[in-house]
């Protein structure tokens, strides 16, 4: 476990669901969008080019409803650019995991699946992954995933 301090992210966001692999569609798209538009050149104050996809807006749990949002960290909140959201990744403990491997073959997803079959005490807040220079090579790729918990 490790205690983060809080920040914000700006991208892109939307509403999906785990229901009939609807969040595959969804964050698929999501995720073509964010690199066709180069949605990263377009975020204002922008720390760092590394890629957070954040859970949040939980209706209650995994099973449930909640909003995905694709962005990079940033070092304030003013001046969001018309059709981009921001979250705040809030101050807590939060569980760290490792995916390895080819992106192509969902080593991400199968980690996810890994995590709803722990009993992690999980506050359904905001959980995130980390896509920076260890993710570089989609072949070969290092994705961190934080869950926040309770």
């Amino acid at each position: 476990m490790i205690n983060l301090h809080s920040f914000y992210i700006i991208g892109i966001s939307v509403k999906t669901t785990n229901a009939n692999n609807q969040a595959a569609t969804d964050i698929g798209g999501l995720w073509q969008k964010f690199m066709g538009e180069k949605i990263a050149s377009n975020i204002p104050n922008k720390i760092d080019n590394t890629v957070y996809s954040v859970y949040c807006k939980y209706e209650s749990d995994y099973t449930a409803p909640y909003t995905t949002l694709l962005g990079c960290k940033v070092s304030s909140i003013e001046n969001i650019p018309d059709g981009f959201d921001y979250i705040e990744i809030a101050n807590g403990n939060y569980e760290q995991f490792e995916a390895k491997g080819n992106l192509m073959e969902g080593v991400v997803y199968k980690k996810w699946v890994d995590i709803w079959n722990t009993n992690l005490p999980r506050a359904y807040t905001t959980d995130f992954e980390v896509y920076d220079e260890k993710s570089a090579d989609p072949n070969n790729a290092m994705v961190d995933i934080f869950i926040a918990l309770t």
